[in-house]
């Protein structure tokens, strides 16, 4: 197995991390913080430069606060100078495992995205009779930091790397403790619920991370079950095939794979074997072999969520600019299923004020 060396030197290079500035600040140039590290620029970079480099860079402390839609969620920001390392850390590492994901994990890679996911299941849809749609209890809360560790020492031999790898994996742990259903798994004794677990939601190496935790699922299905008709969006997976019982194998072969290699488990509830033809539920859409809906609770959302910006815009704390980018985004997201005759009815019923 190739081994990755002196991958320090370049996260630390005074070009890198500047790159990393910028793609931190995308969007985010008028946030307080971000304005103030821009003030004085060329200092901080510098300055951080020479953190890294000394191996003194310490995280500082994480903004919590919880997220009601689409579910309840416990998001973490982290300090816009801790975001510029995480950058400049996933640009170095990301390209050692772009080039061995499976061609079908979709979540947070270039090129890929929700709507290609959608593409590929409705195709899936439309060649094969059933289908096993698997859903991880509690993702990111669950994920085990030592076998997550293991699993990126496998490619990075370069100790430095490594070291700030358990610095910001260690800034993380124990947010999510709340989070995390207790579970115990075969061969555990009474101490294994205090194992670390566990990456903060809304960190760009979380994202990463979480995608290098579940290759190992992929290949598991790829190699080992020889499933040819997987697909993965973060923890949301499916599985085709023409015959049923053998997605029962599958399904009970992926449990047994997850507790023993992993650490995590299926949703007993949602995931399930069934016809193709019922629909999948997927990605916010539910998914037919001849047509592609909306789910209704993302409908919910943003009907809840446009009245709230009519009242705002009504009592002059929203513009109507504003108002406007944020119906036309879901527009654009909503148009990729069958729903002209569902967006002639909303904006029938709550049509854009005036200027």
């Amino acid at each position: 197995m190739k081994t990755y060396k002196d991958l320090y030197p370049q996260i630390c290079s005074f070009e890198n991390l500047y790159q990393a500035y910028r793609r931190a600040r995308r969007g985010k140039r008028c946030q307080p913080d971000v304005a103030s590290f821009e003030l004085d620029l060329e200092t901080r970079l510098l300055r951080l430069q020479q953190e890294l480099q000394d191996q003194t860079y310490r995280p500082q402390g994480y903004h919590n606060f919880y997220i009601y839609e689409p579910k309840r969620r416990l998001v973490s920001a982290a300090p816009f100078q801790d975001r510029v390392v995480h950058h400049a850390l996933c640009h170095v590492i990301e390209p050692i495992w772009e080039r061995r994901f499976i061609h079908h994990s979709y979540a947070c890679r270039v090129g890929k995205g929700v709507h290609a996911a959608l593409d590929r299941c409705q195709a899936w849809v439309r060649q094969y009779r059933y289908a096993f749609h698997g859903d991880i209890v509690k993702y990111f809360p669950c994920i085990d930091l030592q076998i997550l560790r293991g699993l990126l020492a496998r490619r990075i031999a370069d100790p430095p790397t490594l070291h700030l790898v358990d610095i910001i994996l260690d800034s993380g742990a124990g947010i999510q403790t709340n989070e995390k259903p207790q579970i115990y798994f075969p061969g555990d004794d009474l101490f294994a619920l205090l194992r670390p677990c566990g990456l903060p939601i809304g960190n760009l190496t979380s994202q990463f991370w979480a995608n290098v935790y579940l290759h190992e699922l992929d290949l598991f299905v790829k190699q080992d079950l020889g499933c040819p008709a997987y697909l993965r969006y973060m923890d949301d997976f499916v599985l085709f095939s023409d015959e049923k019982a053998q997605l029962h194998d599958w399904k009970i072969a992926i449990q047994r794979f997850l507790a023993s290699h992993l650490r995590l488990a299926l949703h007993p509830l949602k995931s399930v074997v069934f016809p193709g033809r019922a629909g999948i539920d997927f990605c916010g859409f539910v998914l037919f072999p001849t047509h592609r809906r909306l789910r209704r609770s993302s409908v919910r959302r943003f009907v809840r969520r446009f009245r709230r910006q009519r009242q705002a815009y009504r009592s002059g704390r929203l513009s109507l600019a504003s108002m406007s980018f944020s119906v036309c985004c879901w527009i654009a997201h909503a148009s990729h299923g069958d729903t002209w005759r569902l967006r002639r009815r909303l904006f029938r019923d709550y049509p854009l004020p005036n200027k």
